[in-house]
């Protein structure tokens, strides 16, 4: 078989150089590109070695016990992954046909129209005709969030087409946890939330769906076993004991996103603002170059470029001592 005649999607892109540049350079970098919580609750977390003797517990059962509690909803009704790009793989697998129509509206994470394409369906931003839609809510990158009452008006609209909403929540923790809509049961809805950014712990990919029971069966059977390690869920069940100390963080974030727009409109950076924890700049024009002068400064940002926005930036809201260099950094490189 000749593979390079077969038509393949190639790998979204994401922000995740930062090991990357460390290696090629000795200067200290700091990562705006990828939107971690700054402020993260501190918590004492010393996982047992023995851990790795022995396979996790592939139905998760005290995890999702532990999360129906935090997020009022049943155990039966939760999925874990390997991080929520994980579930977005495996529920495609697990609902879509060859030939599903999948609405994603533009500028938005790469991951849907991608794991949608490997699973046969077909992306497409007419809103009128389609079995699956996804929506991130807060956006990535744009910031923007639909308040709870839209979310379900929305939710609506997609039961009438027989169809599903695949809305994922993986920054609403950050932002306001009040328009989420994880405890709606609906068997046209299925949420997901994560760990990654609320806790700062990429390196321990955790997340979670919920939605019905005979959803979350068949996600639970697509997904391989043992894909949650142990010591991430262990990590897990600490956070979710810990879930309600993460209103300190979105005091903390709203106070550096407000001194942020402050900042920018004095050095006269174009910017949107954000219920998330990362803030979008446009530079009308292309910001590639912008991308390149802030490396020299040890200033990694999200090139928007993959998002279909190329003359946009995404950096993330981080502590006010990075925040300041980040903004001098920002002066030196503007035309």
């Amino acid at each position: 078989m000749n593979f390079d005649n077969l038509s393949f999607p190639v790998k979204a892109v994401h922000g995740d150089k930062i090991r990357a540049y460390r290696k090629r350079d000795i200067t200290r970098f700091i990562d705006f590109s990828a939107n971690l919580n700054p402020f993260p609750p501190v918590f004492e977390w010393n996982p047992d070695i023995s851990l790795a003797n022995s396979y996790p517990d592939d139905t998760y059962q005290e995890l999702k016990e532990c999360a129906a509690r935090v997020f009022n909803r049943n155990s039966d009704e939760i999925c874990v992954g390997n991080g929520s790009v994980e579930i977005i793989r495996t529920f495609c697998y697990s609902f879509l046909s060859p030939g599903d129509r999948v609405y994603i509206e533009p500028h938005t994470f790469g991951e849907y129209s991608l794991s949608s394409r490997l699973a046969g369906g077909i992306p497409t931003s007419d809103p009128l005709r389609y079995s699956l839609r996804f929506l991130c809510n807060p956006n990535n990158p744009t910031g923007d969030l639909l308040p709870r009452d839209q979310i379900l008006s929305l939710l609506s609209d997609v039961e009438k087409k027989d169809a599903m909403l695949f809305l994922d929540e993986a920054f609403i923790d950050l932002a306001d946890p009040t328009q989420s809509v994880v405890d709606v049961k609906r068997e046209n809805l299925f949420v997901i939330r994560s760990l990654t950014k609320s806790f700062a712990v990429p390196g321990l990919r955790i997340g979670f769906g919920f939605g019905d029971p005979d959803i979350i069966e068949k996600v639970e059977v697509t997904r391989p076993p043992w894909t949650v390690n142990s010591f991430a869920e262990n990590f897990a069940l600490h956070a979710l004991r810990n879930y309600h100390r993460l209103s300190q963080a979105r005091s903390s974030l709203n106070s550096e996103k407000e001194w942020l727009y402050r900042q920018f409109g004095l050095i006269g950076i174009d910017y949107s603002e954000s219920a998330a924890n990362f803030i979008l700049l446009n530079f009308h024009s292309s910001a590639a170059e912008i991308v390149e002068k802030l490396i020299k400064y040890g200033i990694l940002v999200r090139d928007c470029r993959s998002f279909g926005l190329p003359e946009q930036i995404r950096v993330a809201v981080r502590s006010r001592d990075e925040n300041k260099l980040l903004v001098e950094a920002l002066s030196q490189c503007l035309p």
